[in-house]
């Protein structure tokens, strides 16, 4: 089941912002041009009180003000009217849509539906009482709350390339979430957050995992660690159900961020996630997107997303129409392969060192959780 409406991209930070509706267009335009777009299930948007499931009040009050082009005098203080969450006239519908959309996905997990991709969301920055990195609203925990409200057991795996710390926080005691993320390290990057000390506290302790990495990264170290920590997490948890917020800003052409991903470790990683949904969680999964900052980059990885996703033959080349129409738009170049070239980047130096350092925080992390997550 695939979920969207067009109303995601009303969620608009501005014509120069980098979470750009573009990236929704671009991505639903190449499905088309690919003949592989299906008709999707159209969400309703999020009510009020299914915000508040997460969200303070006085956050939520406030959004609603400055949607509607009140002056509001502490807006910076619940971090709105910022350089990287700008206020925009309605901006609490726009948010409460993609929010709908996430939260839909685990009304059809509940339903009986397997696997489910939202094609918007994965808004993970979004705190209780403050909005935060381009998030206003965390769909992912109102849909994680959604879940376990139902007793479900949900395991949330992020592979963005920031920190998931707005899903940690708001679910770091809580012991039938299990929290995953796999980032640059926070000493190099927005949020700062997301140290292997963080382990979640109460009944979450030792459910909260975070794997920081260094930066450049390749795809060999990032697949050698998360294919030994994952399964083994997912494992030891015995999740109802998967949430998976699959930012594409891990791209090595991404300019917000320092990993070096290729589009084949992102196809390795999707078909990994299916398995171990298979493996772990009965095969529920519920995939939103995220962030992804380079236009080129960000819809080939989410469109490999969605082949894999629905068992589909990859394409040797991008249509020619798409992309001419596409590039004569942006002004700039599009790779017109669906992967990247070989080698498509200088060959790091350190790539020793760095491989030995990620290995080294896996071990650190598993010796830190190893006796909380498998109590």
């Amino acid at each position: 089941m695939v979920i969207y409406r067009e109303e995601y991209r009303l969620y608009d930070l501005g014509p120069h912002h980098p979470f750009s509706p573009v990236r929704l267009e671009m991505l639903t335009s190449l499905l088309k041009a690919l003949g592989v777009w299906q008709e999707p299930l159209a969400p309703p948007e999020a009510t009020r009180e299914e915000v508040l499931s997460v969200h303070s009040e006085r956050l939520v009050r406030r959004v609603e003000a400055a949607s509607r082009g009140e002056k509001v005098s502490d807006l910076e203080h619940y971090g709105l009217g910022t350089g990287d969450t700008p206020v925009f006239p309605g901006m609490d519908q726009a948010a409460r849509v993609l929010v709908g959309g996430t939260l839909e996905g685990a009304r059809r997990i509940l339903a009986g539906e397997k696997r489910v991709l939202q094609l918007g969301g994965g808004l993970h920055h979004a705190q209780y009482d403050r909005a935060s990195g381009f998030c206003v609203y965390n769909d992912l925990s109102v849909a994680i709350r959604r879940l376990t409200r139902a007793g479900l057991r949900v395991a949330y795996l992020d592979i963005d390339v920031h920190h998931g710390d707005g899903v940690q926080w708001l679910h770091y005691e809580e012991k039938e979430v299990l929290t995953l993320s796999l980032h640059e390290s926070g000493r190099y990057l927005f949020p700062g957050t997301g140290h292997v000390h963080e382990i979640g506290k109460g009944g979450g302790a030792g459910r909260k995992l975070n794997l920081p990495l260094e930066p450049f990264t390749e795809d060999e170290s990032y697949l050698e660690v998360f294919e030994a920590l994952v399964p083994w997490a997912l494992a030891a948890f015995r999740p109802d159900v998967l949430v998976v917020q699959a930012g594409a800003d891990a791209h090595f052409l991404d300019p917000l961020a320092d990993l070096l991903l290729t589009t084949r470790a992102y196809e390795r990683l999707f078909r990994l996630v299916l398995q171990y949904a298979e493996a772990y969680a009965g095969g529920r999964v519920l995939f939103t997107l995220g962030g992804g900052y380079s236009l080129d980059a960000a819809v080939r990885v989410w469109a490999l997303l969605y082949h894999v996703f629905h068992g589909l033959s990859l394409p040797e080349r991008l249509p020619e129409g798409w992309r001419s129409a596409w590039e004569a738009r942006l002004g700039k170049p599009l790779t017109p392969t669906l992967h990247d070239p070989r080698a498509p980047y200088p060959e790091i130096p350190r790539k020793p060192e760095i491989e030995k350092r990620n290995r080294l925080t896996l071990q650190r992390l598993t010796e830190l959780v190893g006796p909380h997550l498998l109590h």
